[in-house]
């Protein structure tokens, strides 16, 4: 299984560890630990998250509240989206469309 990251998936790990990062000197570089390796998890677990938007996958981070959504084409998954939990449901949405 292959994992790629696209480039809006990219900001939206950017932006969060620059929001963790104000919070406190070295929280970034741990959010950002923890969702490498939640995205690194999908080498072994691609396919088994549910679908709840479309045909995007959806999985829960273990350590902060962002959702990881991911399209699963063949032995390939591509991360479009790392979203905050924490925000209006009709954002996510709308965010999920534009990727």
């Amino acid at each position: 299984m292959q994992i790629r990251i696209s480039h809006s998936a990219e900001t939206d790990l950017l932006e969060g560890y620059a929001f963790y990062e104000e919070q406190q000197a070295g929280i970034g570089e741990y959010f950002l630990d923890s969702l490498f390796s939640d995205i690194d998890a999908l080498v072994l677990f691609a396919g088994i998250h549910p679908k709840p938007v479309e045909n995007l996958h959806r999985t829960l981070a273990k350590r902060f509240p962002f959702a990881i959504y991911y399209d699963l084409k063949g032995d390939i998954a591509t991360v479009v989206a790392v979203l905050d939990c924490r925000q209006d449901p009709a954002s996510i949405t709308r965010r999920l469309q534009r990727s």
